[in-house]
């Protein structure tokens, strides 16, 4: 026999699975941006991939809780632009902080990469979503 808070609990397992699919997805680019950066220097893509992945990952965590992005988790404007903001940002103040480099050119790729990978699949997923309902 189901009860009302059966339905409840069904109902929250139902709505964590976007949520945490989008944490998991967004940590995962991270890491791949980390990857992509570390082959373009020739340099072993898991040797010292931790150095290179905290700040930004510790920054994506912040720009979750800032952004209250479990509200609407695959929200390209309200979570993605956010999200990444504090992500570039955090990781790049952490890294200067750590006596990691931050040069400009790495401000701006690190920029474009992570829009194109935080938003993107935001833009992706909504579009996907709207075509569905319409199609």
């Amino acid at each position: 026999m189901t009860g009302p808070h059966d339905v409840v609990d069904e109902r929250r397992a139902y709505a964590a699975k976007p949520l945490i699919g989008a944490f998991v997805l967004d940590a995962a680019l991270v890491v791949v941006f980390t990857v992509i950066g570390r082959l373009s220097h020739d340099e072993h893509p898991l040797a010292g991939l931790w150095t290179t992945s905290w700040p930004f990952l510790l920054a994506l965590i912040v720009g979750w809780a800032i952004s209250f992005a479990w509200r609407a988790p695959t929200a390209p404007v309200r979570t993605g632009l956010p999200v990444w903001a504090v992500t570039v940002a955090g990781g790049m103040l952490l890294r200067a902080a750590d006596g990691q480099g931050v040069q400009p050119a790495f401000v701006v790729v690190a920029s474009v990469v992570l829009l194109a990978f935080l938003v993107g699949w935001r833009l992706v997923a909504a579009l996907a979503g709207r075509a569905r309902r319409t199609g």
